[in-house]
């Protein structure tokens, strides 16, 4: 079974962090073309805090530097609230701390293919 459908809105929703307008844009429209829905995109770690911790999202996509700092304190408050996220970074896996070291990382430049079939591999886990 297609595990996108097993959300009431038959769109999983996707909290977006990412600070290069362009790449949220496409990112975006990868998205919907995947039938995802954008639930809030946010650009700066005090936008992507507020929302980490009071919005409405099934699975999330954080660049990692982003403005304002980076995005761990975001993964934080999103892992506190149970909710399956992955890093994207230019830099893959070399960024990441320790902490992370076994979450999900998806190495820009990426194919549609490749981020369904991580934001797939998050949601069979939630």
């Amino acid at each position: 079974m297609n595990v996108k459908l097993r959300y009431s809105s038959g769109s999983p929703k996707v909290f977006l962090v990412e600070d290069e307008t362009l790449l949220a844009m496409l990112m975006e429209v990868m998205l919907e073309d995947l039938g995802y829905n954008t639930a809030f995109h946010a650009s700066s770690l005090e936008d992507g805090m507020e929302y980490a911790r009071t919005g409405s999202f099934d699975v999330a996509i954080l660049d990692i530097n982003i403005i304002g700092g980076n995005s761990f304190p975001i993964a934080e408050a999103i892992a506190r609230r149970g909710i399956p996220f992955t890093f994207c970074s230019g830099y893959g896996r070399l960024g990441i701390p320790d902490t992370w070291a076994g979450q999900h990382c998806v190495a820009k430049p990426f194919s549609a293919e490749q981020l369904d079939a991580a934001l797939i591999d998050l949601l069979e886990q939630a």
